[in-house]
């Protein structure tokens, strides 16, 4: 875009700053200013889009308002060489007519080859530690420096569409598969439980059996007799129904 050309939309920051950690998605946002009468559409593009989700990655910004952009960073393994990242992003914006709506925002609006006058802003990606005790400014930094940062590369970096929501990365579903230790101990404890009311039941039930074939057997010697039966086999057989009915109940 040549130096003479009008900015449509303000971009703040003009660095995207992570807080990088391993194994751990992190996001960032930046804010888009519309400070013009026109309605303007915008497009975020990236050098990595598999890596990055952005929300939302395209859309209509009003004349003198703001929209807010969401740019999560997939879960990494492991940290680049001196905290050191080379991905860039792209915010293209172009004016339109009042009534254009999210929907209506397609690729086509940004292809210069087509005679569209596209603004376009590029911002770089820096890591850097998770909060703590204040650290030197890193080395190489131009804070302060011109809003509109240069790229000596800029002409051969290839960016991509952004996407608006990712799948989960497979790091973090292979974190969620993997069992806690105190979830392994508790299955044990579960299983060992399990077997002892087990065991306790089959004894309760061969006891159960042995009382029914004694009763049976006092039943049979009592039928025995044609008259009256001493009273003492009464208590007996209600005791042992008594006793019966309360291991049923157990």
């Amino acid at each position: 875009m040549g130096s003479d050309a009008k900015e449509l939309l303000g971009i703040e920051p003009l660095e995207l700053r992570f807080p990088f950690e391993t194994k751990k998605q992190i996001s960032c946002s930046m804010q888009l200013t519309n400070r013009t009468d026109d309605y303007i559409a915008f497009k975020v593009k990236t050098t990595s889009p598999k890596k990055y989700c952005v929300r939302p990655n395209s859309g209509i910004v009003p004349p003198r308002s703001t929209s807010d952009v969401i740019v999560t960073m997939q879960a990494q393994r492991e940290a680049p060489p001196d905290m050191q990242c080379k991905d860039k992003f792209l915010v293209q914006s172009v004016v339109v007519t009042e009534g254009t709506t999210t929907k209506d925002v397609t690729g086509e609006m940004f292809n210069k080859g087509s005679g569209n006058v596209v603004d376009e802003m590029k911002l770089k990606v820096v890591y850097v530690q998770p909060p703590r005790p204040p650290s030197p400014v890193r080395e190489g930094s131009e804070e302060g420096s011109s809003p509109r940062p240069s790229f000596s590369d800029g002409g051969n970096l290839n960016y991509q569409d952004t996407t608006r929501e990712s799948d989960e990365p497979p790091l973090l579903s292979a974190t969620r598969s993997h069992k806690d230790p105190d979830e392994v101990t508790s299955d044990s404890e579960t299983s060992a439980l399990i077997s002892r009311l087990t065991e306790e039941r089959n004894s309760v039930i061969q006891q159960n059996n042995k009382l029914r074939e004694e009763l049976d057997l006092m039943r049979r010697e009592i039928s025995k007799h044609n008259g009256g039966f001493p009273f003492v086999f009464v208590v007996v057989i209600a005791l042992l129904g008594i006793l019966l009915g309360y291991i049923m109940k157990r």
